[in-house]
C-alpha cells in the first residue's frame, strides 16, 4: 500500500541556494538512496539547484540496480563498497548507524565530508552535531574525522524553536513529550500503519512486525530501546544532543517519546523554564523573526500546527504558546515539523550548502 504526502513547499527558508552558471559543482553521493530519507534528500538537491556535478546513488546490494530520477534524468543505483567514494565531494549518508560506522570513515578517508543522518557519530567529541539556524560555525570543526553529524529528528525541530529563546532569556529546563510520526521508523513502519490501519477497519486481526505493538489507532511509549534508567534511546538522545547543538550542559532536559498513527511530521509538546522571565506574546515575536520558524498560533480561529499542515514544508511550525501559570519563569509550546525533510534530508543539504559556500 503506497504512502505519498503533499507536494514540498520551500518557501521562507533561509539559506536556501539555486545554481548558477560559472560556479563550482560537486560531485555528491548518496547512501541509503533508496530509503524514506534518502529519496528525500535527491528530492531536496534537486529542488533546492545544489550545485551538483555528478550524483552516486549507493544502497545495499539488495536495491542495486533500481534507478531513481534527478534533474529529469536516471540514475542507477550501485551498490555501497568500499572504493564507491573516490572522487565524491560530498556524501549524504542515511542507511543505518552500523553501516555508517564502517563507511563513513571509509568515505572521509576518501577525501570527500561525510554527512552523517545516523546516530553513530553525533555524541563524539571530535564529530560537529549541527542544525544550520542554530550552531552553523560547528561546520568548522568537520576537518578532525571529515565527518558532520545530522542530529536526531525530534530535537532538530526543538532547537530551532528553543535557540531565539534561549538567546534572549536562557533556557533552565527544557520538558518535551514527542509524538512522533511512523516515518520515523522508515518505510516499512509506514507501510505496517497503513495496512493494520486497512485491516481493523475491515474486522481482520492486526499483526505487528516492525512495531513491539499495533501502531493503528494506538499510541506506542517506546522509541528505540530502553536503558538501565528506565529511559528509551530516543529520550536520552533528545537530552544530550540538544546540550550539544546550544552549546550549554546547565540545560536541564527530560523527555518522553511516543510513536503514534501519523504518516509524516513529528509533533512535540515543550514546556521550558527560563532564567529570565519572558512573556508569551514575547517569546511569539522571537519565533516570528527566527530562522527556519513559522508561528501558527491564533486560538480565536483554531490556528495552531499540525502534523497533516507540516508534512512536505520546509519550516519548523510553532503555536499554542503560553506562560506556564505553574511556575514563575515558564513557556508552553506546540512544535511541528515534517520529520523526514526538516528533522532528516532537508537539515542535511543545508549543512551541504554552508560547507560548501564557506569550507569548500
Amino acid at each position: 500500500m503506497a504512502v505519498t504526502k503533499k507536494k514540498a513547499q520551500t518557501k521562507a527558508v533561509p539559506g536556501k541556494k539555486t545554481a548558477s552558471k560559472g560556479k563550482r559543482l560537486f560531485n555528491v553521493a548518496v547512501v541509503g538512496a533508496t530509503g524514506a530519507v534518502g529519496a528525500e534528500m535527491i528530492q531536496i538537491l534537486e529542488e533546492r539547484g545544489f550545485p551538483v556535478n555528478e550524483l552516486k546513488l549507493l544502497a545495499s546490494e539488495r536495491s542495486a540496480g533500481a534507478k531513481l530520477t534527478f534533474n529529469g534524468k536516471k540514475v542507477k543505483v550501485e551498490e555501497l563498497k568500499k572504493d564507491s567514494f573516490k572522487g565524491i565531494d560530498i556524501a549524504l549518508f542515511s542507511p543505518g548507524a552500523s553501516v555508517s560506522a564502517i563507511y563513513a570513515p571509509i568515505a572521509a578517508k576518501a577525501g570527500c565530508v561525510v554527512i552523517d543522518n545516523t546516530s553513530q557519530f553525533r555524541m563524539d567529541k571530535d564529530v560537529p552535531l549541527v542544525v544550520p539556524e542554530v550552531n552553523p560555525h560547528a561546520i568548522a570543526g568537520y576537518k578532525k574525522k571529515g565527518i558532520i553529524a545530522n542530529p536526531n529528528c525530534s530535537t532538530i525541530q526543538m532547537v530551532v524553536a528553543l535557540k531565539p529563546i534561549h538567546d534572549v532569556a536562557k533556557i533552565k529546563r527544557v520538558v518535551v513529550s514527542t509524538y512522533q510520526a511512523a516515518s520515523g521508523a522508515g518505510k516499512e513502519a509506514m507501510e505496517e500503519l497503513a495496512h493494520q490501519t486497512a485491516d481493523l477497519l475491515s474486522g481482520r486481526d492486526l499483526k505487528p512486525s516492525v512495531f513491539a505493538h499495533p501502531i493503528a489507532f494506538n499510541l506506542i511509549p517506546q522509541i528505540d530501546s530502553f536503558l538501565d534508567n528506565a529511559y528509551t534511546k530516543e529520550e536520552m538522545k533528545m537530552v544530550n544532543e540538544t546540550k550539544k547543538i546550544m552549546e550549554d550542559d546547565s540545560i536541564k532536559v527530560t523527555a518522553t517519546t511516543v510513536r503514534v498513527p501519523v504518516f509524516y511530521s513529528h509533533s512535540e509538546s515543550v514546556n521550558i523554564e527560563t532564567a529570565k522571565k519572558i512573556a508569551a506574546d514575547e517569546v511569539k515575536k522571537i519565533l516570528k523573526k527566527a530562522p527556519g520558524v513559522k508561528v501558527v498560533d491564533d486560538p480565536a480561529k483554531k490556528a495552531y500546527p499540525m502534523p497533516i499542515d507540516a508534512a512536505g514544508c520546509d519550516e519548523t511550525f510553532v503555536g499554542r504558546i503560553r506562560e506556564d501559570e505553574s511556575i514563575k519563569n515558564g513557556i508552553n509550546m506546540w512544535i511541528v515539523a515534517d520529520n523526514i525533510r526538516k528533522g532528516a534530508a532537508l537539515n542535511a543539504v543545508q549543512i551541504a550548502e554552508i560547507l560548501i559556500e564557506k569550507y569548500l
